[in-house]
C-alpha cells in the first residue's frame, strides 16, 4: 500500500478539495481518500508514505484526442509508409509513456495503422509495458483517397461501412472514428470543408456502431457535416470548428443547442502549438476560434480536452501548453482542470473507473510541487505520476 499526503488534494470536481489531504492507494486502486488523520487511520503500520507536504495530488488527466502512430513531424505520411509494424509500435509505446509521464493517465487514440493501438493498450493493461489507458479507435472510417487513408480504413459503400466496424470492433476498438470531412495532412486529398459521407453513411456508420456498444467519433470542420452528424447521432465530434463552405465562421445556436441537448461533445482538439497556430492565421481568425469555443461552452455543448498530438504542431508529452489556451481565453484554472479530469471522464463514460480521487477508482493521479489552481506551470513537472497505481514518475526521495 501507498499513502500519499499533500498541501492539497484536487478530488477532481472544480471547488472539491482537501487542504491538507491525503490518498491511500492498494495495487492499482485508491482504497481511501479524506483527510491526514483519517486516511493515516486505515494504513497498515508497514505502508509506503510518500509526502508532498508543499504540493497538490490531483487525479491524471485525460487527453481525448491523440495520434500514437503520429510523430509530430513534416513527414507523418512518408514515415508511416516506410516504417514497420514492429518498429512503429516501439514508437507508439514511448510516445504512450511521455503522454504518462507527463500526467496523463488516460488517452483517446483516434486513428492509427492496422489497429496496432489495440495491441500496445492490451500489453499495457497486462502490466508488460508502462503507459496510460488508453481508448483506442483503430483505423478511421474514410473513402477511396479520402483523408487519412494511409491508416487503411477506405471503404466505398454501404457493404464495406458494416465490415470495416465488424473489423474494428473484432480488433477490440473501442470508439469508431469516421473522416466526416478531408484535412491538411493528406495530400492531394478532399478539403477541409468537403464532406466524405453522405447523410445516410453517417447514419448507417452510428448504427453500426452503436449496434456494437461502440461510440463513434466524427472528425468535422464543415458547419453542413457537424449538422449531418448531430442528426445521425455521433457521440463526439472532433474539431468542431463550423466553417462554412467560403472557409468563413458559420456558427448555429441551433445545432449547439441539439448538441447540447443530445449530450454530444464537442473536442476541439486545439494543438500544444497554438499560439504559433495563432501567429499563422492572424489575430481576426485566432480571435474567430477563441470566441467559438466561448461560444460552445455557453450553449452547455459537453466539452473535452484533446490535443491532437501527434500532428506537426502538437507535441505528445505536453498537456499543459493545450490546457493554457483555456486560459488564454478566460476560463479560470479551477475549471480547466476540471475539463482534463472529471468532465472528459464522464463524457467518455469513464467516471466509473478514473477521472476524480474517489475510493474504488483506479489509481490514476498525479502529485505535482506547488498548486496548479494558482499556476497551470505547476503541472509541467510532476514529482509521481501513478498510472492504475502504476508509478510512471517516481519520486526523488519517500519516507
Amino acid at each position: 500500500m501507498q499513502l500519499l499526503t499533500a498541501q492539497q488534494v484536487l478530488i477532481g470536481p472544480s471547488g472539491e478539495k482537501l487542504s491538507p489531504g491525503a490518498v491511500l492507494v492498494d495495487g492499482e486502486v485508491i482504497v481511501a481518500v479524506g483527510t491526514v488523520r483519517d486516511v493515516e487511520s486505515q494504513a497498515p503500520r508497514n505502508v509506503q508514505l510518500l509526502e508532498f507536504p508543499d504540493g497538490t495530488i490531483l487525479p491524471g488527466l485525460i487527453n481525448s484526442h491523440v495520434h500514437l502512430a503520429f510523430g509530430a513531424d513534416k513527414d507523418i505520411v512518408d514515415t508511416l509508409v516506410r516504417i514497420d509494424d514492429s518498429d512503429l509500435l516501439q514508437s507508439m509505446a514511448d510516445r504512450a509513456r511521455q503522454h504518462a509521464a507527463a500526467g496523463v493517465t488516460t488517452v483517446r487514440d483516434l486513428g492509427d495503422r492496422r489497429g496496432l493501438i489495440t495491441r500496445l493498450r492490451d500489453s499495457i493493461e497486462r502490466g508488460e509495458l508502462v503507459g496510460p489507458r488508453i481508448l483506442a479507435a483503430c483505423a478511421p472510417l474514410t473513402p477511396p483517397g479520402g483523408h487519412c487513408h494511409f491508416l487503411g480504413g477506405e471503404v466505398s459503400g454501404a457493404e464495406e461501412i458494416r465490415t470495416r466496424i465488424g473489423y474494428n470492433a473484432e480488433l477490440g476498438a473501442d470508439v469508431i472514428k469516421v473522416m466526416g470531412n478531408g484535412g491538411q495532412m493528406t495530400p492531394d486529398g478532399p478539403g477541409m470543408a468537403d464532406a466524405q459521407f453522405e447523410a445516410e453513411e453517417l447514419r448507417l456508420i452510428v448504427e453500426e456502431a452503436h449496434r456494437r456498444n461502440l461510440p463513434v467519433a466524427i472528425h468535422a470542420y464543415a458547419t453542413e457535416t457537424i449538422a449531418a452528424a448531430v442528426n445521425a447521432g455521433v457521440d463526439t465530434i472532433e474539431h468542431c470548428t463550423f466553417v462554412g463552405v467560403d472557409g468563413k465562421p458559420d456558427v448555429r445556436d441551433s445545432i449547439a443547442k441539439a448538441m447540447a441537448s443530445a449530450g454530444i461533445a464537442a473536442s476541439p482538439a486545439l494543438p500544444s502549438g497554438w499560439r504559433q497556430m495563432w501567429d499563422m492565421l492572424g489575430p481576426e481568425r485566432s480571435q474567430a476560434i477563441a470566441s467559438r469555443l466561448k461560444w460552445l461552452m455557453a450553449q452547455g455543448v459537453p466539452i473535452l480536452f484533446g490535443s491532437d498530438a501527434g500532428v506537426p504542431i502538437s507535441q505528445h508529452g505536453d498537456p499543459v501548453s493545450t490546457l493554457e489556451l483555456y486560459e488564454h481565453i478566460g476560463v479560470p484554472p479551477s475549471t480547466v482542470l476540471e475539463l482534463a479530469t472529471t468532465g472528459s471522464a464522464r463524457t467518455l463514460g469513464l467516471s466509473d473507473r478514473t477521472g476524480s480521487l474517489r475510493a474504488g477508482l483506479a489509481a490514476d493521479l498525479v502529485a505535482v510541487d506547488g498548486d496548479p489552481l494558482v499556476d497551470l506551470q505547476a503541472l509541467r513537472s510532476p514529482e509521481l505520476v501513478l498510472s492504475r497505481g502504476r508509478a510512471v514518475v517516481r519520486p526523488q526521495s519517500s519516507a
